[in-house]
C-alpha cells in the first residue's frame, strides 16, 4: 500500500507510526510545506521518501493533517489528481465548511471526512507517538458520500488502530466539538494570558504553579497556527459556547461577591457529575491527552 501523508506533524506522524506497525509492507510518502519537517520525518522513519502532488496518482491512501484553512484550499487539488481507487481522509477539527467545499467535487466519493479526537499540546514530527489513537473516538461525517469500498478500507484501518467510530453530520459535529474541545483550548489560552499578565515574575509562576494549574493551562502550549483557523471556521458555535461560559463565570463571581458559599458549594457539587460522564475515558499522561 502506498500511503501519502500531507502534513507530517503530530496527527499525520502518529498515523504513520501505527500504520507501519499494522501494515509493515506500506510505503510512506511525505508532503509538507516545511522542508525541515520532511527531513525530520525521514530521520525518524515516519516516511520513506519526500514527495509532491505530482506523485499522488500512485496513492492508495492519502492522510491530510494540515490546518483547516489550508485544508479547504488543498483538498480539491488533492482529489483532482488521485486515482479512482484512492481514499483520502482528513483530521480537521471542523467539518461543515470542508464538506461544503467538496460537495460538488467530481471525486467526492474518494473523500472521507474524519476527525480523530486525539492529540497532545505538542507539534511537529517528533511529537508523533505510537498508539495515540487507541481507545479514542473518530467522528466520521457524511459517510454515505464516500464510495463503499473506499470507506471500508479506511474504517478497517481505524478499527485495527483501536478507534471507536461515531457517525455525525457536519453541523452537529461542529456544534458539539465547540463545547468539548474548542472552548477548553480558549479557556487554557486565556488562563495562561491572565497569569502571565498578573505575575510579571516568571520565576514566581514556575515556583508556585501546582499540578492543577499545569494541567489546566497545558493546552495553551498548542499551536496558534492550527487553532486560529479552527476558531475562524467554527466562529458561530465558538461564540455561543463562550457566551454561555462567560455567563457561568460571572454567576460564580457574583456568588463570591455575595458571600454565598452555599451557592458556590452547590455549583461545584452539581458539576462533580462530570466525573461520571468521563469515567469511561482513559486518563493518560500529559503527552498523550487532548483533542484536538
Amino acid at each position: 500500500m502506498n500511503v501519502f501523508i500531507i502534513g507530517i506533524g503530530l496527527i499525520g506522524g502518529s498515523f504513520a507510526r501505527d500504520i507501519r506497525r499494522l501494515r509493515p509492507d506500506t510505503t510512506f510518502y511525505g508532503i509538507d510545506a516545511n522542508e525541515s519537517h520532511l527531513e525530520e520525518a525521514l530521520a525518524l522513519g515516519l516516511i520513506d521518501k519526500k514527495s509532491d502532488y505530482s506523485e499522488l496518482s500512485v496513492a492508495d491512501m492519502v492522510i491530510v493533517s494540515i490546518p483547516v484553512d489550508v485544508l479547504v484550499e488543498e483538498l480539491p487539488k488533492i482529489l483532482d489528481v488521485v486515482n479512482d481507487d484512492c481514499v483520502v481522509f482528513d483530521g480537521g477539527s471542523t467539518k461543515s465548511l470542508i464538506c461544503k467545499v467538496l460537495e460538488d467535487h467530481p471525486k467526492r466519493r474518494n473523500f472521507l471526512a474524519a476527525h480523530p479526537i486525539a492529540g497532545t499540546e505538542f507539534s511537529g514530527p517528533s511529537a508523533a507517538i505510537e498508539n495515540l489513537y487507541a481507545g479514542k473516538t473518530n467522528i466520521i461525517c457524511e459517510v454515505e458520500k464516500t464510495a463503499f469500498k473506499l470507506q471500508e478500507r479506511a474504517l478497517e484501518l481505524f478499527q485495527d488502530m483501536g478507534m471507536r467510530i461515531r457517525y455525525m453530520n457536519p453541523q452537529a459535529h461542529d456544534k458539539h466539538i465547540a463545547y468539548v474541545s474548542h472552548l477548553s483550548h480558549i479557556s487554557s489560552f486565556m488562563l495562561g494570558k491572565t497569569v502571565i499578565e498578573k505575575e510579571k515574575n516568571e520565576r514566581d509562576i514556575f515556583d508556585m504553579a501546582g499540578s492543577g494549574f499545569e494541567s489546566t493551562v497545558r493546552l495553551a502550549k498548542s499551536s496558534p497556527a492550527m487553532w486560529t483557523p479552527i476558531f475562524k471556521h467554527n466562529k458561530e458555535n465558538v461564540v455561543e459556547t463562550l457566551e454561555e461560559y462567560i455567563q457561568n463565570l460571572q454567576k460564580f463571581m457574583q456568588l463570591i461577591k455575595d458571600d454565598d458559599y452555599e451557592g458556590i458549594y452547590r455549583e461545584m457539587n452539581d458539576t462533580n457529575k462530570i466525573k461520571e460522564i468521563l469515567n469511561g475515558i482513559p486518563l493518560n499522561n500529559s503527552k498523550t491527552v487532548t483533542n484536538k
